[in-house]
């Protein structure tokens, strides 16, 4: 038995040995005594410990780790279990059905090897379904972890009454008050709409309606060339729709350094009609069974064009509006995202809020990382959330990713660097998959050497880039990381390669020496 200060840790509701281990793993006795404290506080006032509002990325790991660390935790989200946008909307079902339509392309690629499979059958149903299916298991597990965890999971909508109460509207139609000591907000996001295309209209979709498939058009305008347009453009298309892209920026994949976008585009040419850059939607109207939009190009010439249906992702917008946060001294910016420092605290020093609806990286995976750090600041671990590298995926065949400085930051900052890039033509996993088109591309430090950015395209970059991350987060050199035995035959090598390519002794790939 562990004491602190003569109170055993069943004190803190604990109960079971695997329990106990997760505890010591992530608390030092400090850290323990912190957490008696806190719990001590808040039994003494009556008051739940932490209440999360929002049960997606950010708002069920949060609630977990603070359940694991010994706290009393409410959870609030109007869905049946937890997974928020990214499982049931989102993350998940989208890379579902780009995984099946990833297959089919496989197929058709495996011609030139000499394997010929029949046309593909597309039931539509069957799709459906079995996208539900793997959003159900993984979002039922939440629920079963929740409720190990002993977690009080309320289905609802909250809204603070003041800075220390909040009152949650259930989804019975009943409605509680609770009190708190401290509150995470995770209400996360939704998407955005323009002026243009603000329409009442069945053929009009945001990414939500996209993805439940209830038909696939004939033909089909996508506007905007961010992750969520590419990767439903590219669903679409697989499955037989004519697609259209339109991207108001230069380029798609606004953030992306041009090369990676080079090799995407290259791809894409063969799959989508086209892809529309310096263009924006000005006017749409529903003519019979199909969409008449009008499309402005960077010069002011204005065309008409007609589709079965236009898919609109413009972006995202914070769920801020209906959460009382005037009442609980929370202040948010002229967009509507909520504002926090460092250490993910509001102007509401209870008060801590994380994911989309602070704004920044809109991802998943961030989200995640700062309810880690929103928890560990509830219990007195200062921690500042300023990571040196949050990796972007586009999941598109080919994938897209990139983390840490980009080529195109580097040269609008003034830093000086070397950039190093390894072409997948010269790998033989990448020749075995025939699967040549990508290329893995290091920016480094040109004095000290330490890997500042990473970025990635081909087959499976996003499992590669997490080296990449890893590297950048923790400050490794390029000579470090081309010291490190990768596997072979493996595209995990073309990290390797990339790295022996700053200093110009890349083994699969000649370059003159310098000087």
């Amino acid at each position: 038995m562990v004491f602190v200060k003569d109170r055993t840790l069943q004190a803190f509701s604990f109960g079971t040995t695997p329990h106990l281990t997760m505890f010591l793993k992530f608390c030092t006795l400090s850290a323990i005594n912190r957490v008696y404290r806190y719990k001590e506080r808040c039994m003494a006032e009556k008051k739940s410990e932490l209440i999360v509002i929002g049960a997606g990325p950010g708002g069920y790991p949060a609630a977990f780790l603070a359940a694991d660390l010994g706290l009393d935790v409410t959870l609030i989200d109007p869905e049946i279990n937890p997974g928020g946008v990214c499982l049931y909307r989102g993350c998940i079902p989208t890379k579902t059905l780009l995984h099946c339509t990833t297959v089919m392309e496989e197929a058709r690629n495996l011609e030139q090897a000499g394997i010929t499979f029949p046309r593909p059958k597309i039931d539509l149903d069957a799709l459906r379904q079995n996208k539900e299916q793997v959003v159900a298991r993984l979002t039922g597990g939440l629920g079963t972890l929740a409720k190990q965890r002993k977690i009080n999971y309320i289905r609802g909508k909250a809204r603070f009454i003041n800075p220390g109460k909040i009152e949650v509207l259930r989804t019975d139609g009943e409605s509680l008050e609770l009190d708190f000591t401290h509150s995470i907000i995770a209400s996360g996001s939704r998407p955005a709409a323009i002026p243009s295309l603000d329409i009442s209209s069945r053929l009009v979709m945001d990414s939500n309606e996209a993805l439940q498939m209830r038909d696939i058009p004939t033909t089909l305008l996508v506007v905007g060339g961010g992750y969520i347009g590419l990767e439903m453009g590219m669903i679409y298309a697989s499955l037989g729709s004519r697609v259209t892209v339109v991207e108001m920026m230069p380029s798609v994949l606004p953030g992306a350094d041009p090369d990676l976008v080079r090799i995407f585009s290259r791809s894409a040419a063969g799959k989508f009609e086209a892809i529309l850059t310096g263009t924006r939607v000005t006017g749409a109207e529903e003519k019979g069974d199909g969409i008449t939009v009008k499309l402005e190009d960077q010069k002011g010439e204005i065309r008409e064009s007609v589709f079965a249906k236009v898919l609109v992702t413009v972006g995202r917008r914070p769920n801020s509006e209906d959460l009382g946060l005037k009442a609980a001294g929370v202040r948010t910016d002229e967009k509507g995202f909520i504002t926090v420092n460092e250490f993910l605290r509001t102007d509401n020093e209870h008060i801590f809020a994380i994911g989309d609806v602070v704004g920044g990286a809109m991802l998943a995976h961030k989200a995640n990382a700062e309810a880690k750090v929103a928890v560990r600041n509830i219990l007195g671990r200062k921690t500042a959330f300023a990571p040196a590298a949050i990796p972007a995926v586009l999941f598109t065949d080919p994938e897209v990713t990139w983390c840490g400085l980009t080529e195109t930051e580097a040269k609008e900052k003034g830093i000086k660097v070397r950039t190093a890039r390894f072409m997948w033509g010269a790998s033989g996993r990448a020749l075995s998959l025939g699967r040549t088109d990508g290329f893995t591309k290091l920016i480094v430090d040109e004095t000290s050497d330490k890997i500042l950015g990473v970025g990635i395209v081909g087959f499976g970059a996003g499992e590669l880039i997490a080296e990449g991350a890893l590297a950048v987060e923790k400050g490794i050199t390029a000579e470090e990381l081309a010291n490190v035995i990768h596997p072979h035959p493996t595209l995990s090598e073309t990290v390797m390669e990339a790295a022996e390519a700053v200093h110009g002794v890349s083994t699969h790939m000649y370059q003159p020496r310098r000087g």
